[in-house]
């Protein structure tokens, strides 16, 4: 079980997690909150995202990106914990277990939660895996900002009432920019394996020192729209106190700006996913309130 707990990366599950609270926190708000369809959307993203990390885990095995110069967590298949065979059988159970959670939720908000779990999985195979993934070519971040910000947080408020939002589309904005510097964070410590296996992160493509850059921005961007979009008024007003949690980033992005410490990036990898899980309980607890 340890091991099956490992390969799931479970400090990377706040970016599914997250998303869900804020559409389900925005339902609250608006009045149309449902229980049934608040725990099939976080029983269904969770399954998807530990099925991509599962996949994740295959595909950098057999690339030669998880290898004994690796820096962070032990990869259960390129260190002989699981073999190929049985962690695609996982990633298969996990597909199926958010595929029965879509089951329902279409039965509640109709056939856009099909496209949204069909274009997910999808993403999902193709971030590592294919003859030309994603993720090598420097398309990762745009991705998941895509998919866990605007399309998670955005699906899960729908998934209620069968409603797009405003506040739901603006903010899927400060949902996905720490989500997005969540992969920034791991890629950066990842450079020099990840430039020698042939694998062209973002992070490899840019460099470490725009990288670091790119991780600044990304934080502070999740503050910065946040508090424009409560000055104009356009969320509600009490999603504002997550920008209470400024002190915890400052940290993290002096961190990344003055180290290449392997040991010291995971420590930064960790509380950016610590980071978007405050700050993202802040703004589903404030939406909640609905004013």
């Amino acid at each position: 079980m340890k091991v099956w707990v490992q390969a799931s990366r479970p400090h990377t599950l706040w970016a599914t997690v997250v998303p869900v609270l804020v559409g389900s926190g925005l339902a609250a708000g608006d009045g149309v909150f449902r229980w049934d369809a608040a725990t099939a959307a976080m029983i269904g993203a969770l399954a998807i995202q530990i099925a991509a990390n599962f996949a994740n885990d295959v595909f950098d095995a057999r690339s030669g990106a998880d290898n004994e110069n690796r820096i962070g967590p032990k990869r259960m298949v390129a260190s002989g914990e699981v073999s190929d065979r049985a962690m695609w059988i996982a990633t298969w159970v996990a597909v199926s277990v958010g595929a029965l959670a879509a089951v329902w939720l279409i039965t509640i908000a109709g056939w856009i939660v099909a496209v949204i779990g069909i274009a997910s999985l999808v993403a999902m195979i193709r971030y590592v895996g294919g003859s030309s993934p994603y993720g090598y070519r420097g398309m990762g971040e745009l991705v998941v900002f895509i998919f866990f910000g605007v399309v998670a947080t955005v699906g899960s408020r729908w998934v209620h009432d069968g409603n797009l939002t405003l506040p739901a589309l603006l903010l899927s904005i400060p949902v996905g920019l720490p989500v997005t510097a969540i992969l920034v964070a791991n890629n950066i410590r990842d450079i020099g394996t990840d430039a020698a296996a042939g694998k062209r992160t973002l992070a490899v493509i840019l460099g470490r020192n725009r990288t670091r850059t790119l991780y600044a921005m990304l934080i502070w961007g999740t503050f910065v729209s946040l508090g424009v979009f409560v000055v104009l008024g356009l969320v509600p007003i009490a999603s504002g106190i997550a920008v209470f949690w400024i002190p915890i980033a400052v940290p993290l992005i002096t961190t990344v700006k003055t180290t290449a410490d392997g040991p010291a990036l995971i420590g930064v990898l960790k509380g950016t996913a610590r980071l978007e899980l405050f700050v993202g309980v802040s703004m589903a607890a404030g939406a909640s309130l609905g004013a």
